[in-house]
């Protein structure tokens, strides 16, 4: 059945206009129409205008929903997540409001090394069942697509484990799910001494045997003191490269090491926190044609400096919004709350935030000729917004506007 969104009060395309991403002023067209229809047709948009250039033919062969009074806009893209974990670490929030640091904190046998315990000892049939409550939230608080990464195993059996229980969510599940292969995201406590080691197990035996089945199309490291640094993961990225998988990088999250310059070096898909960049790191990734992955809830949740979006914004590099959704540094999947954040601590305009949201997060995963904006021949990926306006949406915080969710084109019920 095609479905038909009839009388939007607003209708904000995010249109790109053929273009990848948005990018400086770009960044605030959102090529919003007021009284608007959309038709979809199958699982793709079929036509997108004014509620006065719509014919009735059209209307008559589709389950018709009227959207009076009420915002229409892209899907959520939540472009990075952790999302798929056992355990949880409400013990490391409370040291942190008694003043520990992230970094105490996992000298004491906190942080990712926790989290892996628990994600070594669950059987993959239980990550699953973790994982699809926060997804059926996701769903439920606009985000139609996520991706999620592994880097809770941080040996061959457990990040396999990890990304066959993520490509079996996204069979199963509404929501789109991307992949990304993390296993350099920390050292395991068998490798401690031995980097080098580790590097090599993942460089030699993980990445090929993740491309060879197909597990994911990213590779990420998380570049930072104590943890890989640029050359460990200029290591890992071009060896992932090489086997088709597209660079990803945490970068200069606690300080500047030097990930957003290899980013650019690669034209990486993405370097995301980047809390701690330079005026250098800015141009390369401008360069690179990276786009700029923020993650304000982390430094909301653990008091730490915003990345500097302004700064990027103007310096004419792409940023996108994302989460973070994990159990250690965000406990939060609402990518409302992010445009928030953006708005009060980062200087980013309303409108900023949606095209971050949006289209500029499917960007960061390769997937903005598909998602991200409501245009014709992409996914009919849509929610309907129980708001008068849609700057409402980051402005009256901490509750859920979404009023229906269109997934693929098919309108959802919850």
């Amino acid at each position: 059945m095609n479905l038909a969104l009839i009388n939007i009060a607003q209708l904000v395309t995010v249109r790109a206009d053929g273009k990848s991403f948005k990018a400086g002023s770009g960044m605030r067209d959102l090529g919003v129409i007021e009284n608007a229809c959309v038709l979809t047709e199958n699982s793709s948009i079929r036509w997108v205008g004014p509620m006065a250039e719509a014919t009735m033919g059209s209307l008559k062969e589709a389950n018709v929903v009227d959207c009076a009074g009420k915002v229409v806009m892209p899907g959520f893209v939540d472009a990075h997540t952790h999302a798929l974990f056992a355990g949880s670490r409400e013990d490391e929030f409370a040291m942190r409001a008694g003043g520990a640091s992230y970094q105490e904190i996992a000298a004491r046998g906190g942080g990712i090394l926790s989290t892996v315990k628990h994600v070594r000892a669950a059987s993959k049939r239980d990550l699953k069942k973790l994982t699809r409550p926060h997804l059926n939230a996701m769903l439920q608080h606009g985000t139609t697509t996520v991706e999620i990464k592994s880097g809770y195993g941080l040996d061959i059996d457990s990040e396999i484990k990890m990304l066959e229980a993520i490509n079996e969510l996204a069979d199963e599940e509404v929501i789109g799910i991307i992949a990304t292969f993390l296993g350099a995201h920390a050292v395991p406590p068998e490798y401690q001494g031995k980097t080098q080691e580790y590097v090599s197990l993942v460089c030699d035996k993980m990445i090929p045997y993740v491309a060879e089945r197909g597990l994911a199309r990213f590779c990420d490291v998380f570049c930072e003191r104590g943890y890989f640094e640029p050359p460990d993961a200029t290591r890992i990225l071009t060896r992932a490269r090489d086997h088709n998988l597209l660079p990803k990088i945490h970068a200069e999250e606690l300080s500047r090491l030097g990930g957003a310059i290899l980013a650019g070096k690669l034209g990486a898909a993405s370097a995301d926190h980047l809390e701690h960049i330079s005026d250098e790191d800015i141009a390369a990734l401008r360069q690179g044609s990276v786009v700029a992955v923020l993650l304000p809830g982390v430094s909301l949740f653990l008091n730490h400096v915003y990345a500097p979006a302004r700064k990027l914004i103007d310096a004419g590099v792409p940023v996108a919004l994302a989460t973070d959704f994990n159990p250690g540094s965000c406990m939060s999947y609402s990518m409302p709350l992010m445009m928030t954040l953006a708005c009060t601590q980062m200087r980013m305009t309303p409108e900023e935030a949606i095209s971050a949201s949006t289209l500029n997060a499917a960007a960061a995963l390769h997937l903005s000729n598909e998602i991200g904006s409501i245009e014709v021949g992409k996914k009919g990926d849509m929610i309907v917004l129980s708001v008068p306006d849609y700057r409402f949406l980051p402005y009256h915080f901490g509750t859920n506007h979404v009023d229906k969710i269109v997934k693929d084109g098919v309108l959802l019920e919850f």
